[in-house]
């Protein structure tokens, strides 16, 4: 159909730039880790919250591969900003990313004519393609079998099976990466109606020219010019007489009776069917095949009744396993600070350089590192999920509750990403289409209770919550009461988020509930390596924000808390008259009727720069005065517990008032980097200082009722 010529490439550089490419649920994740190991590199796209990761791969001629790792995508044709991303790349739109040499595309062979349909696109685009099999396990399961050589000289180009779990066939895949820009490259195999070709061909001329394309690629983008019907624009500027060209190609096909995409997707298809002649063998149109394990799991994890039950109780059981395997190396870790501070500052001669190590560097970051097992055990258990495929089953059943309250069903991955950082979250929201769904969610993701509050709530609920058996079976403890406060904290923060949902779906943002299409992919095994490989990717990230951002606020909080020096006067008065002191007082008044003392004032200003920043600013402060405890001082939950007011010896935390602080880091927004993303993922301030407004009143006033009935109980 196309008078595209066949295209020799020829790559002379040592670095092969290769483009990942796969439908979502496909195994591409694995893939990339398992060609990358942990040569690594996370961040965004410059300008736009769009996940970018890359990384490194050895190619068997001695070359080096830089794998991008592109969003997951069901076409090339833009309807949401992650798809214009990965046009906009492949395309070399981007000054910030370099051109592919190659494309790497992941097809799930479980669903083998669907993932073929982004495959066909690719192939229009004139880059070389290399297509990785994944999910062939599953498929034998199911009592079929693919054949690859099959598929290969039907389609023309490379087809490798792997199994990046066990790395099976990765070496395979690299040397056909590297000998992939040698290849001819294939013509576009489907066809169209005369008229269509003719409306595609006037176009491709004009990009050509406009933009100094070959063809191929202006071939591509003549389709999908023609495909869309939003404001996605796929290139980035186009002139007045091309824009003028595309409309009129439209109307003119419109006024054929010609529906462009319909015919275009049905030619697609067509060449899809016949690519996949004799590719499956299936044994089941032999033999009757009696009701999958897929299908009887799903009618227990997606009742109308138990799959809810089953749903909280696997997080609840998460939460509580986080909790109780985490407190052992929590204070493992914490010992080890304690040993190396001790070492440190022995040998160091009194004075503000020892103290500053002490008290603001170790006292800071190091009592907020001894967090990060817990953190890592969060961090596992989602990704665990993840990989099994119960979480798309748990984001198709929270959709009938989502869509009553406002949210889109694609909106449970977002807020379940929110409950390891709300970054990620937010930045999942554009997935969706629905522009009222997606504010909404990006409203309330913040209120999902992020790993940065995990510190706050443990050391709360250790230190000040009677640890007492709640529920068990025989001599087995399955629950403690810290551990019911614990898990009581997530499930608040999803409770008042779906309450504001729900609000502001009736106030605010009114709409009609959106539909949720969502394919379910199947059960499988997670693959360890890949969920150890992104502990230790996440666990490096926490770690480089507590040696920045974290260490860069708990020197700054020391400094506070130290000057101006008063050696005459017991530590606590000379806190009190401290830079850090006259903060707190100034907060105090507002936050007294929660049961909050300035020391708690100053811990919550502070946490603005990032929410677990409150630990590290109460152990400066709790250790200001003190240069020679690190070697052997209490820890800080057991400062905290004999902290007394002056004058009147009340304590000044019982349970209710550490209760009282966790509600608040539940409800509140007390994070800039979060605060950022949504100004810059809406496109003002105007939400974000409404985020940070109903936020922080929600908080205060939801606090302010739960402190004051308390204490009028007698509670604290």
């Amino acid at each position: 159909m196309s008078s595209v010529q066949v295209i020799e490439v020829e790559t002379v550089s040592q670095t092969l730039i290769v483009a990942l490419l796969g439908n979502p649920n496909c195994g591409k994740t694995t893939l990339f880790n398992a060609l990358t190991g942990l040569r690594q590199k996370v961040g965004n796209y410059p300008g736009v919250t769009v996940d970018r990761k890359e990384g490194r791969s050895s190619l068997p001629d001695g070359r080096s591969a830089l794998i991008l790792d592109l969003p997951g995508l069901y076409s090339l044709t833009p309807h949401s900003p992650d798809e214009l991303i990965a046009r906009e790349v492949l395309m070399g739109l981007r000054k910030d990313t370099p051109k592919p040499d190659v494309i790497l595309n992941v097809v799930d062979a479980s669903n083998l004519e669907r993932n073929l349909y982004l495959t066909s696109q690719l192939i229009d685009t004139g880059i070389p393609v290399v297509i990785a099999l994944t999910m062939t396990d599953t498929l034998g399961k199911d009592g079929r079998e693919i054949h690859a050589s099959v598929l290969e000289d039907a389609i023309g180009i490379p087809v490798k099976i792997v199994v990046a779990s066990q790395r099976a066939g990765i070496a395979q895949l690299q040397a056909a990466l590297a000998s992939a820009s040698t290849r001819s490259i294939p013509e576009p195999a489907w066809t169209v109606p005369r008229e269509i070709y003719e409306g595609i061909s006037s176009l491709q001329s004009a990009l050509e020219r406009e933009h100094e394309l070959t063809s191929r690629p202006a071939f591509s983008e003549a389709v999908t010019l023609l495909m869309q019907d939003n404001d996605l624009a796929p290139l980035e500027k186009l002139s007045h007489p091309t824009r003028k060209l595309v409309r009129t190609t439209k109307e003119r096909l419109a006024a054929s009776e010609i529906d462009f995409a319909a015919t275009v997707i049905e030619s697609r298809y067509e060449w899809i069917g016949k690519v996949c002649e004799g590719v499956i063998y299936d044994s089941n149109a032999i033999r009757k095949q009696p009701i999958s394990t897929n299908e009887r799991v799903d009618r227990l994890l997606m009742h109308p009744v138990w799959g809810y039950v089953i749903f909280f109780f696997v997080m609840s059981l998460i939460f509580q396993l986080v909790f109780t395997m985490g407190q052992a190396p929590a204070n493992w870790v914490q010992s080890q600070v304690s040993r190396v501070g001790g070492n440190l500052t022995r040998l160091m001669p009194s004075g503000d350089l020892r103290a500053l190590l002490d008290d603001g560097v170790l006292g800071g970051v190091g009592t907020l590192l001894s967090f990060l097992p817990e953190i890592l055990l969060l961090f596992f258990f989602i990704s665990l999920l993840e990989d099994t495929g119960y979480l798309a089953r748990a984001a198709f059943l929270m959709d009938k509750l989502m869509s009553k309250v406002g949210l889109h069903g694609k909106s449970f991955i977002p807020l379940l990403s929110s409950f390891a950082c709300a970054i990620p979250g937010i930045m999942a929201t554009r997935t969706i289409g629905d522009r009222k769904a997606r504010l909404i969610t990006i409203l309330v993701a913040p209120l999902m209770s992020c790993s940065a509050r995990l510190p706050v709530y443990l050391l709360m609920t250790t230190s000040f919550v009677p640890n007492i058996r709640v529920a068990g079976v025989g001599g087995i403890t399955l629950l403690t009461l810290q551990g019911a406060v614990f898990i009581s904290m997530y499930f608040l923060g999803m409770i008042v988020a779906f309450s504001i949902a729900w609000l502001f779906h009736r106030t605010l943002l009114k709409g009609v509930s959106p539909t949720f299409l969502l394919e379910l992919p199947p059960y499988r095994l997670p693959g360890i390596r890949a969920t150890v490989m992104q502990m230790l990717e996440r666990a490096g990230l926490f770690v480089k924000q507590a040696g920045t951002i974290i260490l860069a606020a708990s020197i700054v909080v020391w400094f506070l808390s130290s000057y101006p020096k008063h050696p005459n006067l017991p530590p606590g008065q000379a806190l009190e008259l401290s830079y850090l002191g006259h903060i707190g007082k100034i907060i105090e008044p507002a936050i007294h009727p929660l049961g909050f003392d300035w020391k708690m004032g100053v811990g919550i200003a502070s946490s603005f720069v990032a929410r677990e920043v409150f630990v590290s600013t109460m152990a400066t402060v709790y250790d200001v005065g003190e240069p020679d405890s690190m070697a052997g001082k209490a820890n800080l939950g057991k400062k905290m517990q004999q902290d007394t007011y002056p004058g009147t010896g009340k304590r000044v935390y019982t349970p209710l008032v550490a209760v009282c602080l966790m509600i608040y880091y539940v409800l509140a927004m007390q994070c800039m980097s979060t605060v950022a993303v949504v100004r810059r993922e809406t496109g003002g301030w105007k939400w974000p200082i409404f985020q940070i407004a109903y936020m922080t009143g929600t908080a205060w006033l939801i606090t302010f009722v739960v402190y004051q009935i308390g204490h009028h109980l007698g509670w604290g």
